[in-house]
């Protein structure tokens, strides 16, 4: 298969890498992940006026148009910076899911403003039993002469704090564990009822769980067809599968980058440590573990609009699982390779470990995603 990337593409992933380069350094992201928000709305715009707000979003809406390869190319170079700002939740799954619900009237009230990095949206999905069984959906939306009344909660929502609308699933039909029935829902984060608490998570991303009680919204707020928004919410999620899959690609990048540099100056024994052949052999273990990462943060991007379920879902299973254990291993190494300071907060490879560590469980672990590919196999 050819792997080379069109000269758009590879000028993106230039302009994205710059900016990370020059505008977000270690020190910046320590100065960011300090403020009360965690995240910097200056350097959303920043992101914004690159284009890459607009990437998923069609182009009738003002967007790109672009697709899982130019996302997986953008999230490589993000997840060498670590950056803080929501993009995957609000530039990738949102726009994803808006296109795929097919409601013309939200989509030209939301697309053009995500695309333009105006208005953050985000979806409130996952539920404390969800575990990556995206069809578990417990929170209600009871009908009413004039609307809908929601309640329910929605937990590890990352973004959910810097969200100015919500996108919130909720159940009008069926049982918790049912693909049908399932419906999506614009909130407003400061309507009567809604309760949202934000916090800090281990890799210095933003997560909020929002509580939803006696919650009254208008018809108007129903976005797609009533109990029919569960394939949209798959397409979302697969997108978002790949794009974090492309996130832990660029941070093993990073990883053994610095792991290296470290090993050349670190010297024991009155030369480099990266001298010594175990450490070498190391030190090829955990690029030939990043490079079979990277082969299937590929695949991922290819399959995750393949429209064949079983394929795309276990072509997807099989990357979030080697990527889950590629990145452990990689963490793990580079750590223990820094010795002691590979712990501290000192060290910008503690954060890319715990990031890692973060992506292996979001969208669910390796474990998981294993016996997903067991599963899809089986009823191939």
């Amino acid at each position: 298969m050819d792997f080379n990337f069109s000269e758009e593409q590879q000028l993106l992933v230039d302009t994205v890498q710059r900016y990370v380069r020059d505008e977000y350094s270690f020190e910046t992201r320590r100065d960011i992940l300090k403020t009360p928000q965690g995240w910097s709305r200056e350097k959303w715009q920043a992101l914004a006026g690159l284009g890459l707000t607009a990437l998923n979003v069609p182009e009738e809406h003002g967007g790109l148009g672009s697709g899982p390869v130019e996302t997986m190319l953008v999230m490589n170079a993000l997840g060498e910076g670590l950056v803080l700002e929501p993009f995957l939740a609000a530039a990738v799954m949102t726009p994803v899911l808006v296109t795929h619900l097919a409601d013309k009237a939200a989509a030209e009230q939301l697309l053009p403003d995500i695309a333009s990095g105006e208005r953050i949206v985000i979806i409130a999905h996952q539920e404390p039993q969800t575990r990556g069984e995206i069809n578990y959906v417990a929170t209600r939306a009871e009908k009413t002469s004039s609307g809908y009344v929601l309640d329910g909660v929605k937990n590890v929502i990352v973004g959910g704090g810097a969200a100015d609308e919500l996108l919130i699933s909720a159940r009008t039909s069926g049982r918790v564990g049912d693909t049908d029935g399932i419906s999506i829902f614009r909130v407003d984060p400061k309507a009567t009822g809604v309760t949202v608490k934000d916090y800090g998570t281990i890799d210095g991303q933003r997560a909020a769980d929002i509580e939803l009680k006696k919650v009254s919204l208008p018809a108007s707020s129903l976005v797609g067809a009533e109990g029919k928004a569960f394939a949209a919410i798959e397409a979302a999620h697969d997108q978002a599968l790949s794009a974090l899959c492309a996130e832990a690609v660029g941070i093993m990048k990073a990883v053994n980058a610095t792991t290296l540099d470290y090993t050349k100056s670190r010297k024991q024994f009155g030369q480099p440590i990266a001298r010594f052949q175990v450490l070498q052999h190391r030190m090829a273990d955990m690029f030939l573990h990043s490079e079979q990462a990277r082969s299937m943060s590929y695949l991922a991007a290819i399959k995750c609009v393949e429209t064949d379920a079983g394929e795309r879902r276990r072509a997807l299973s099989a990357a979030k699982a080697i990527i889950g254990q590629a990145g452990r291993f990689i963490g793990q190494q580079a750590v223990q390779l820094h010795g002691g300071m590979g712990m501290t907060d000192e060290l910008m490879v503690s954060h890319y470990f715990k990031r890692l560590t973060a992506i292996d469980l979001t969208f669910g672990d390796a474990d998981f995603h294993t016996q997903q590919f067991i599963s899809a196999s089986n009823a191939a």
